[in-house]
């Protein structure tokens, strides 16, 4: 019986532990669309028409949902979104106008779903899986529906092209950076990965990406004359400038606009605010409707400040590249620095430790096991290459340890920062009991 979100959890997954069984391999040889697709044409999804953008890459994917969204609201649309993961409740990846869905909601229309579930899931053999992915859309259609969404704005989990948010047609695909991830999954080269995120472009569609790699541009300029799109890549002088950080925000610069005020203080952001600008024009954006949407958007957990004294600064970074842009973003650190860092073992964890190292007196190195299928570096292979980073490397069971120690070692001032899976960033809202409710 669904009678509560972690029964609604465990149902939903239920087909998706058939891979716990057998090696995962390339998703064009494990992921397939078509059950999504048939339970959809059932379930008659999406009962009503809107325009759709979905959104893929490597990183700031939600980030840049979560700008355009307030955008979006500004210029008096109602944008419904996905976005993977949640960060505390499993509600966050469907919202509209903000508003995560609320469980007595989600449990409803998964209860009114069901009958198509289980009839779609009576026809698969014993190696074919329904797509918990799948059935979020599902209920997010639905939802969309009820509430009169007129924009659905929807984050791509991984690659694209065998991805069931692709399942819905797009009038806008947007790209953030394409990064070398998900190897075993997608492929061992950027060409290959950039194929797969390709995928979200539509027949005439259009399409706009941030600044790409060669390889990347090539197989987005390929896809989009394939498909008969219209694809836009930004150049690096075509976006957002910094200008001066601000307590809980920075002052960007964008051609045509003069200076803005984004209330997130990555220095990241200023790419994915410009994605999603450019994204919003294609919606009428007027100048009003873009100081006053931009001012107001709250995205938790990135480059998010949680104390003063001393000063703690969190961020779901877990690549070099993203670890890098999160220190850039901090501005001058007050010593001592003590870094905390939760890395999975198949993202270049090593790599992250060096970034933060390089800023960093001291190391703590911890984990999580609220994902199970999420797995960490063992703990010799761990502090083994973060010692070849840093001096002085601890290690902590859990997070609520490492910020014990990290406390310890930096008294009440210095600085705490955590770089890691947005599962401990999640964390950290309970702990310093931050709503993420609403955006």
């Amino acid at each position: 019986m669904i009678d509560s979100m972690e029964s609604a959890i465990h149902y939903i997954f239920q087909t998706r532990r058939r891979l716990d069984k057998t090696p995962r391999g390339l998703d064009e040889y494990t992921r397939d669309t078509a059950p999504t697709r048939r339970l959809l044409a059932r379930a008659g999804l999406p009962a009503q028409q809107r325009e759709t953008i979905v959104i893929t890459g490597s990183r700031g994917k939600g980030s840049v949902s979560a700008i355009i969204a307030k955008l979006l609201s500004a210029m008096g649309r109602r944008a419904g979104t996905i976005t993977s993961p949640h960060l505390v409740h499993w509600n966050e990846r469907i919202r509209v106008a903000g508003r995560m869905i609320p469980s007595q909601d989600f449990l409803r229309i998964l209860r009114g779903l069901q009958p198509h579930i289980d009839a779609e899931i009576a026809g698969l053999e014993d190696n074919q899986y329904l797509s918990p992915q799948g059935i979020f859309l599902a209920i997010a259609l639905r939802y969309f529906d009820e509430k009169r969404a007129d924009v659905a704005v929807l984050e791509v989990g991984r690659g694209g092209r065998f991805d069931d948010i692709a399942t819905v047609p797009n009038q806008l695909a947007l790209f953030t950076p394409i990064l070398l991830e998900h190897t075993a999954l997608l492929g061992e080269n950027l060409a290959r990965i950039a194929w797969h995120k390709a995928g979200i472009i539509n027949p005439g569609g259009d399409a706009i990406s941030l600044p790409q790699a060669a390889e990347a541009a090539a197989q987005l300029s390929k896809e989009a004359a394939q498909q008969g799109a219209r694809l836009a890549v930004l150049r690096e002088d075509e976006l957002a400038e910094f200008v001066s950080r601000r307590a809980n925000g920075q002052v960007i610069r964008l051609p045509a606009y003069g200076e803005l005020y984004l209330p997130l203080l990555g220095r990241y952001q200023l790419a994915n605010a410009t994605l999603a600008i450019r994204a919003a024009e294609h919606f009428g954006l007027d100048e009003t409707a873009l100081r006053t949407g931009l001012s107001a958007v709250q995205w938790q957990g990135r480059a998010q400040q949680l104390e003063e004294s001393p000063r703690i600064v969190i961020d779901g970074a877990i690549s070099p590249i993203s670890a890098r842009s999160f220190v850039e973003s901090l501005g001058e650190l007050s010593a001592p620095v003590v870094s905390i860092v939760g890395v999975p073992r198949d993202r270049d964890y090593s790599g992250v430790y060096r970034v933060m190292a390089a800023v960093s007196d001291a190391l703590i190195i911890t984990e999580t096991d609220i994902n199970p299928s999420t797995r960490f570096p063992a703990r010799p292979d761990a502090l083994r290459e973060a010692r070849h980073a840093c001096d002085d490397v601890r290690y902590a069971a859990n997070l609520p340890a490492a910020f014990a120690l990290a406390r310890s070692m930096t008294g009440g001032s210095g600085t705490i920062l955590l770089a890691g899976s947005l599962m401990l960033i999640g964390e950290c809202m309970l702990l310093w009991d931050i709503d993420t409710t609403a955006i």
